[in-house]
């Protein structure tokens, strides 16, 4: 099997690129969101329970119980977690020797600690970068620990694209274009969605190297594609580094590969094997295409020049379909779990040496006995898309889940499970007034409201009150309790929250005065049609989403108690004589004139330009070694007259060896 150094090494600055994005994000919108003027103040979520302090850590586990201890509040504790943890993050990406298991232990503990506080980004790859992260070993014959990440799910996509590109959280300015494509090839689309996410994945497993390397790109060409029309933050990104499993050395390093190639001829049983694998490969994507045609009815229409598809396939059958297959890929995953650790196995009993065998053998049985714990861990939230197949798993499995899931070391992955906005896109537009009869609209930066504005480019950033004004439209006030707050900070003119709605302070229409009165609507959105100049979207009037309210409104203050969102106690002060509270506050005055997108865009350029630096600079910055520093200058001038003397037809493959090596 091909050697997976390089694919380990991607996979780890991938989780590590997740991380630096996820925690700037999250920093950039803090004190709108849960400082003491935010909408959700995060000294409200955690409370001492009167419990003990490795009990009370162990239910809640986050770091930021122990905030006091340095001087901060609750939400200067997570400032200092989302810097640490970007700069951590951004150490990993740029240097190896960070990409240590400590490292990754130390970012899953800073970012479990802000989830309980915020939300969480599935933290079941991490636990997956912590066992790959092991150091690499000296001897290159030990072996290679197995790659937990090698098992991945299956997303089953529910939505038809002729609603999705419009009706998204956050759609992007190719959405407009995609959404106006020919309704056929909204079909063909949905098909191949179905090919890349429910046929493909097997092939994960896939003895034929080809077969996983197709696999592989088929995922990153839907992974691009979402990215391109959707504003999914680093989710996609998060995707793609599981998908790193599937790649090897030899293809990450195809020149060196395609060299060794040409200088060993193959033998007879190799050729043999190499034509069993190409014909095993021809009945793989014969057998899809038989199956995509088979179960959509591809019809070419040639006097139309489109194709035509259609589902031939029943609910009922699609579940049956699903209730069988269900456990046999569980068994698969598990089969090739086993197969890489009997691998590894095998790899340690070739170790020689009794403290060298000794030495692998501790990494080796740790590491594997978390990777068949993670493995299981797994199997229960993969189980949840079938109810059977999930009450059939070992209750051993589920006991286990059950003891760690507040940990989320394992994530079904799901961000959207049902298809929303089939007659239009809900969408809550907030409005303030001085009088209470003309109303100013309150526009967001990024989420849907002037019709005229284009959709924004957000990705990788994650703006979490423009996702949660998405999820709010989808039902009534009340099943969102934190709008009431929203609607109090507004009337109260709270800077950060402000912030949240316009980075930029004169954008936003009450930023002299806050308003006397806020209410809200709920509105259809769609996209605008083609003909409609200097318009991305239109709309339509529905209802009253939230009623007019005012500072000392009973309505209002009878939701926010009814909701434990009332300030009962005004904040502690916060100590500006702590230094580490004031360097906190200089960072977060230098920072916050930057909007999310721009700073997090800002990280990806310098990490590019230190990476386009180390590439040009690495090589010439390589210190000679000892031998070739003290070799004597007779003894090259020897080794060069002999190679002139020596006839050019004796020169053989050996010699020739030497001379690339000295090459730089």
């Amino acid at each position: 099997m091909a050697g997976s150094r390089l694919p380990r090494q991607l996979f780890l600055q991938g989780v590590a690129a997740v991380f630096m994005f996820a925690f700037a994000s999250l920093y950039t919108q803090i004190p709108g969101l849960y400082g003491p003027e935010g909408i959700l103040p995060a000294r409200r979520t955690l409370r001492p329970q009167g419990k003990g302090r490795w009990q009370q850590l162990w239910e809640t586990p986050t770091l930021l119980w122990e905030a006091p201890l340095l001087g901060l509040d609750t939400a200067q504790g997570l400032e200092l977690l989302s810097l640490l943890g970007t700069v951590l993050a951004l150490g990993a990406l740029l240097t190896r020797p960070l990409r240590h298991p400590l490292v990754y232990l130390l970012l899953w503990a800073a970012y479990l600690s802000v989830c309980q506080a915020s939300e969480a980004v599935p933290l079941g790859t991490v636990a997956s970068s912590f066992l790959q992260a092991h150091p690499p070993s000296p001897q290159p014959e030990l072996p290679d620990h197995p790659s937990p990440c090698r098992w991945a799910r299956c997303f089953f996509i529910s939505s038809a694209l002729t609603y999705h590109y419009e009706t998204q959280c956050l759609p992007t300015p190719a959405a407009w274009f995609a959404h106006h494509l020919p309704v056929w090839l909204h079909k063909l689309s949905v098909v191949a969605t179905f090919l890349i996410e429910i046929a493909v994945p097997p092939l994960f497993f896939a003895p034929v190297r080809r077969l996983r390397l197709a696999a592989f790109y088929s995922q990153v060409l839907l992974q691009v594609l979402i990215v391109i029309t959707g504003n999914y933050n680093f989710f996609n990104l998060l995707t793609l580094v599981l998908a790193t499993a599937l790649l090897d050395d030899t293809h990450l390093a195809a020149t060196s590969s395609t060299s060794r190639r040409k200088r060993t001829p193959s033998s007879w049983p190799k050729a043999l094997l190499a034509v069993l694998a190409l014909l095993l490969e021809l009945a793989v994507y014969g057998l899809l295409a038989y199956g995509v045609v088979h179960c959509f009815g591809l019809e070419v229409d040639w006097e139309q020049h489109v194709v035509r598809s259609r589902t031939t396939f029943t609910f009922h059958q699609f579940s049956q379909w699903l209730k069988m297959v269900t456990l046999p890929t569980m068994w698969l995953g598990a089969a090739s779990l086993a197969w890489e650790l009997l691998t590894a196995l095998w790899r340690w009993v070739q170790v020689r040496g009794s403290l060298q065998k000794l030495c692998a053998a501790v990494p080796l049985s740790v590491l594997g006995t978390a990777t068949v714990a993670l493995f299981l861990i797994s199997l229960v939230p993969y189980s949840y898309m079938e109810p059977s197949s999930h009450g059939r798993l070992w209750t051993g499995a589920h006991r286990l889940f059950g003891t760690v899931e507040h940990l989320q070391l394992a994530n079904s992955y799901g961000l959207f499970r049902r298809m929303t906005g089939l007659g239009g896109r809900p969408e809550v537009v907030l409005e303030g007034s001085y009088d209470g009869h003309q109303w100013t609209e309150i526009e967001f930066m990024y989420k849907p409201g002037n019709l005229s504005r284009p959709p924004p480019i957000v990705v990788p950033h994650q703006p979490r009150l423009d996702w949660q004004m998405w999820f709010a439209a989808l039902g009534p006030h009340t099943h969102s309790p934190w709008f009431a707050s929203l609607v109090l900070r507004l009337l109260q003119g709270k800077a950060p929250v402000i912030r949240l709605i316009q980075n930029h302070t004169p954008s936003y229409p009450f930023h002299k005065q806050p308003p006397t009165y806020v209410r809200a609507q709920r509105y259809k959105y769609w996209f605008s049609h083609p003909w409609e100049q200097g318009r991305w979207w239109r709309r339509q009037w529905v209802e009253e989403f939230f009623p007019s309210v005012s500072l000392g409104d009973p309505a209002l203050d009878m939701l926010l108690g009814q909701f434990g969102l009332q300030d009962k106690s005004p904040p502690r002060a916060r100590g500006s004589s702590n230094t580490l509270s004031q360097a906190l506050h200089w960072i977060r005055r230098q920072l916050s004139p930057l909007e999310a997108p721009t700073l997090l865009w800002g990280l990806l350029g310098a990490v590019g330009a230190i990476k386009v630096m180390q590439a040009l600079l690495g090589p010439q910055s390589l210190p000679r070694s000892k031998e070739e520093k003290h070799k004597p200058a007779s003894q090259e001038d020897s080794v060069a007259a002999s190679k002139q003397a020596s006839p050019a037809p004796n020169i053989s493959s050996s010699s020739q060896t030497p001379r690339r090596k000295k090459s730089p």
